[in-house]
């Protein structure tokens, strides 16, 4: 019997909801509310490659700006694996960021395939699970000479001005939509009246993801992550996902008695973009950066 033809185009919206219920059954965790900001970071960013008219494999290749893309979400369903159904979609995703630096978070154990497509490791992102509510023998962290604020009391653009540093490219249109997603609990931190760090905690499949957690200080990152972590109760989850390389990041997690879940390899194609990294705390997504 001849096969069903194979065929990748872009997914609609309703399609990015599929992907991610995929990505719910791989034990990925997705948000709840996640699809809407991911559609909205490039809505021609996401690929579906059809069996027939069945769809047996996907992936994300966010285009931010002009000069960044991210690769994530790439998946075949487990009964078709083996059949050349993601090597192609894979390199039809690479297509479409052609000419950009392109950045992924990896599972650890498919870094050589990765590799033989020009990706490069940079560094590992490591996913740290713990409780909401108080941390027994520790309080807030001093904020004297800060003031927190809901994000959402911001003018327009402070927020998105603030981001830019933290990130390869322009993804201002999902930053709007990200700290805004039915759910969110989204802080930002003042000093002399000046944002000096940010985050964003929201509801996912299991438990309570903090996501981003960018700061200009170990005491503002923390006093950022108590405020969010006491929003709680004690028998929630909450996952933060660190840059290995910030030691202040793993410190926060470890002071807070969270224990390593997962981990990822951060990796790019051509050279690295050049990031402050010891004010990353928490990554905003594994799967569009």
């Amino acid at each position: 019997m001849q096969k069903p033809d194979y065929s990748i185009r872009t997914m609609t919206r309703s399609e990015v909801s599929l992907a991610i219920d995929w990505a719910a059954r791989e034990g990925w965790n997705p948000g709840l509310q996640d699809a809407d900001s991911y559609y909205a970071a490039d809505p021609n960013g996401f690929l579906v490659g059809l069996r027939g008219a069945e769809p047996v494999a996907c992936t994300s290749v966010i285009r931010y700006g002009d000069s960044f893309g991210f690769l994530g979400f790439y998946m075949v369903r487990p009964e078709y694996r083996g059949q050349g159904y993601g090597i192609r979609i894979w390199n039809a995703g690479l297509k479409y960021l052609q000419g950009r630096t392109v950045g992924l978070d990896g599972v650890v154990d498919q870094q050589d395939n990765y590799r033989r497509s020009g990706f490069t490791l940079a560094y590992r992102n490591i996913r740290y699970a713990g409780s909401g509510g108080a941390t027994p023998g520790l309080t807030s962290a001093d904020t004297d000479t800060a003031t927190l604020v809901e994000l959402a009391t911001l003018p327009p653009g402070v927020l998105e001005g603030y981001d830019r540093a933290f990130f390869p490219d322009d993804r201002r249109r999902f930053i709007h939509h990200w700290v805004q997603q039915p759910g969110c609990q989204a802080l930002g931190i003042l000093q002399d009246g000046v944002l000096a760090g940010y985050a964003v905690m929201r509801p996912c499949l299991s438990g309570y993801k903090v996501g981003p957690l960018f700061a200009d200080g170990p005491e503002l990152a923390e006093t950022l992550f108590v405020a969010l972590k006491s929003r709680l109760g004690a028998g929630d989850t909450l996952y933060l996902d660190t840059p290995e390389v910030n030691p202040a990041a793993v410190m926060l997690a470890q002071r807070h008695d969270m224990t390593v879940a997962f981990e990822t390899a951060r990796m790019y194609t051509g050279e690295a973009p050049v990031l402050p990294l010891q004010r990353i705390y928490g990554v905003t997504s594994f799967e569009v950066g």
